[in-house]
């Protein structure tokens, strides 16, 4: 899953937790499917290799090339999210740091902090939020469904365990 526990040590009473959205194209991926689309797109250009027309469909086929490069580079900077719950037992706080934009925090009292599931009514099924301090914020919104649900049930086990003193 995107997202990773980060338990306390012995001395530490706090622990976090670190989510992120899904990325299925690794690097190596990246390149195969570039290089890939280059190789497919030139084979028809080797039935006119060396006409006027091969020089006229050239241009069209680095440019889709180079528009895919674009396309797929600009979708990995954009999934460059990442959530960071920390829970102590005497504060909540999430920071969230988006690909392109100024990092937003929220932070309430634990014990007075709720974790709620929206099966509808948000903007994706099975929505995910925290509410305390007078505000309510989103929390993983960018996870699959499967995993908001189990999501929820985590957070909710960690914070309740945190709020009343691992009982």
């Amino acid at each position: 899953m995107p997202y990773a526990w980060i338990d306390p040590t012995p001395d530490n009473n706090s622990t976090e937790l670190h989510l992120w959205p899904f990325n299925a194209l690794k690097p190596e991926g990246f390149a195969a499917m570039v290089l890939g689309f280059f190789t497919f797109a030139s084979l028809p250009l080797i039935a006119v290799l060396g006409t006027k027309l091969f020089w006229g469909l050239l241009p069209f086929m680095l440019a889709a090339t180079a528009a895919l490069y674009y396309a797929l580079r600009r979708n990995g900077r954009d999934r460059q999210i990442l959530e960071v719950l920390t829970l102590t037992p005497e504060k909540t706080r999430l920071i969230h740091k988006p690909a392109r934009a100024e990092e937003q925090s929220w932070e309430a009292q634990t014990y007075w902090v709720k974790v709620a599931l929206h099966p509808s009514g948000g903007p994706v099924p099975n929505y995910v939020t925290l509410s305390g301090s007078g505000r309510e914020v989103e929390l993983g919104a960018f996870l699959s469904e499967e995993e908001r649900k189990s999501l929820y049930a985590e957070v909710s086990d960690r914070l309740r365990q945190m709020a009343h003193g691992n009982e």
